[in-house]
């Protein structure tokens, strides 16, 4: 069994704007609109995404793996029946069937018992924020995050801000136009190990662009990112990392597909192993 856990915003699903469609628009490829907010089409996949995605969901188990609260995560509808298990709240949320479990929801609550709580973290935002902060929201009452103006945001306040929460056990990441603040402790990689361990797999895939991806690509057995976003502007480098040679939308498509062609060959290796151990008149 191979687990696949997949980020989502501009990984697998990207905005008109991220598409990044850099050919005439009678060359542009086909999309499918994966989300709908207030009633304005917003998330794609190109049809060559759509077609990746469904292979990969032949050969390994599709994990929906994103820093989206549950609410944004319920208007994302991805090609094919809806996947069985999704990660949301950047691991805080572990969806069985749609449904928020219990267990693992008890299990996040005693880690994050170890780090500032939130209302810290959310008081210290709100007196930092200048004008340049548009907006601050939280997530699921997990974490917190900024809506800034990135053309006034001032130099070194990322950087400032990182300092605080880090001596309270918290990270903080830029991503576009939002600043996020996250508990230490809460990952994507321990909700995907958790998946793991649900269903037996023995193999775990994953992508993902940004630096709350990292932990999660890091604790991947082979992960691609594309080529462009957070991790790719630093130069984030594994041995067992993939980067696409394309970037925006057909990024989407090319990583998909990476992640079906090593899924096959990672089924194979496994399937080889196992009959290396029958006996031979048990062998196929």
């Amino acid at each position: 069994m191979i687990v696949a856990c997949l980020d989502l915003d501009r990984t697998v699903i990207y905005s008109a704007a991220a598409l990044d469609l850099r050919v005439p628009d009678h060359e542009a490829p086909r999309l499918l609109c994966v989300e709908v907010y207030r009633g304005v089409p917003l998330s794609f996949l190109t049809e060559d995404g759509v077609a990746a995605f469904t292979a990969l969901r032949e050969v390994a188990e599709v994990v929906p793996t994103t820093t989206r609260t549950r609410e944004q995560l319920a208007r994302v509808h991805l090609p094919g029946p809806p996947p069985r298990y999704a990660i949301a709240a950047n691991g805080g949320h572990l969806l069985v069937d749609g449904v928020p479990d219990p267990d693992w929801a008890a299990d996040v609550r005693g880690r994050l018992a170890g780090c500032a709580p939130l209302a810290e973290v959310e008081s210290h935002l709100a007196a930092v924020s200048g004008t340049f902060v548009l907006n601050r929201r939280t997530a699921d009452d997990l974490f917190a995050y900024a809506v800034v103006d990135r053309p006034t945001l001032p130099d070194g306040w990322v950087d400032a801000l990182g300092a605080w929460c880090a001596e309270r056990g918290w990270t903080v990441s830029l991503q576009g136009r939002k600043v996020y603040a996250v508990p230490r402790a809460l990952t994507k990689s321990a909700a995907a190990r958790e998946v793991c361990e649900r269903v037996g797999a023995g193999t775990l895939l994953a992508a993902g662009d940004s630096l709350l991806d990292a932990d999660l690509l890091t604790a991947a057995d082979r992960a691609v990112r594309p080529a462009h976003g957070e991790l790719h502007d630093t130069g984030f480098a594994l041995d067992t990392l993939t980067v696409t040679s394309a970037s925006g939308g057909a990024a989407g498509a090319e990583l998909l597909g990476t992640l079906r062609e090593l899924a096959v060959q990672l089924s194979t290796v496994q399937m080889s192993a196992v009959q290396s151990r029958l006996p031979a008149h048990g062998r196929v």
